[in-house]
């Protein structure tokens, strides 16, 4: 098994609160997991990340009408 090298997201800044995001050396797999639970991993390809990063980006912002 190879080791993940773990990088923090860019936009989770100064926080505690950070999401880190991992690939696979192939690049067939993206892992991501929060600093307050790293033990639990979301294990994803990058098209599915893409069309949910593209969704939530086109989402009105929160608390807009």
């Amino acid at each position: 098994m190879h080791t993940l090298h773990w990088q923090k997201s860019t936009y989770s800044g100064d926080s505690t609160n950070c999401l880190h995001v991992a690939a696979t050396p192939t690049g067939n797999a993206v892992h991501l997991r929060e600093s307050d639970t790293p033990d639990t991993i979301l294990t994803t390809t990058q098209a599915p990340l893409h069309a949910l990063i593209h969704t939530l980006k086109a989402l009105p912002p929160e608390g807009a009408h």
